[in-house]
């Protein structure tokens, strides 16, 4: 599996995300997001969480015009994969690669613990390592993950499954519950906590690990 790892100033969790890739046995390669261009014959794009530009104006909306989310969304619109956390969740919402929005958490503070997750749905790529119904102990930490959509757009997610995640206890407000969402296509996930903060026995949790290994299964060439 070939990984790319984009990096915004104020990324703090692109190396994180890399070293969580290769440990499921990925070959990453760093982007900087003044490139034009993703590496040729990449499986799946990583857009890593932190602070994009300082998250100066909405989280990830400045990170959403930089020249290589032109390849991003070229890359998803083909069919092919990305993976976008917490604050890369926000940038996928702000290029329209996934729908909804993230607001401000509803008590306006920021969150940093580690929180219940009920698996969803198992049908995705990412998410065939899990059994629906599981519930999986995952760090979050942000201040902007209120996940917002109309009506029409979560009667959607819910009538297609497309939610991959919700919480089970829910710290920010989100609508339904939503923690992390599909494309339509189911190969894009955007999510706000952070499976490669849960992918190392050493970091105190390994219930991401299961995420990324399901990748490298469903990306390894026949």
């Amino acid at each position: 599996m070939k990984a790319a790892v984009i990096v915004f100033p104020g990324s703090n969790c692109d190396r994180d995300l890399a070293v969580a890739f290769e440990a499921a046995g990925a070959d990453v390669q760093m982007v900087w997001h003044k490139d034009t261009e993703l590496p040729r014959d990449v499986d799946i794009v990583g857009v890593p969480g932190g602070f994009s530009f300082g998250d100066y104006l909405r989280c990830g909306a400045i990170a959403a015009n930089s020249p290589i989310c032109n390849s991003l969304k070229a890359h998803t619109d083909r069919g092919g994969y990305a993976i976008g956390i917490c604050n890369g969740f926000q940038v996928l919402a702000e290029t329209g690669i996934l729908p909804g929005a993230l607001l401000r958490n509803a008590g306006l503070k920021y969150i940093c613990k580690t929180v219940g997750l009920k698996v969803a749905t198992s049908d995705s790529a990412f998410t065939q390592g899990y059994n629906a119904g599981d519930v999986i102990d995952i760090p979050i930490a942000h201040h902007d993950g209120n996940y917002y959509a109309d009506d029409a757009t979560i009667a959607t997610l819910q009538d297609h499954d497309r939610i991959a995640f919700t919480y089970t206890d829910n710290p920010n407000g989100a609508r339904a519950d939503i923690a992390g969402i599909l494309s339509e296509n189911r190969r894009v996930l955007g999510m706000m906590p952070h499976p490669e903060r849960a992918a190392d026995a050493g970091h105190g949790g390994t219930d991401g690990t299961a995420l990324f290994r399901a990748l490298m299964g469903a990306l390894r060439p026949a």
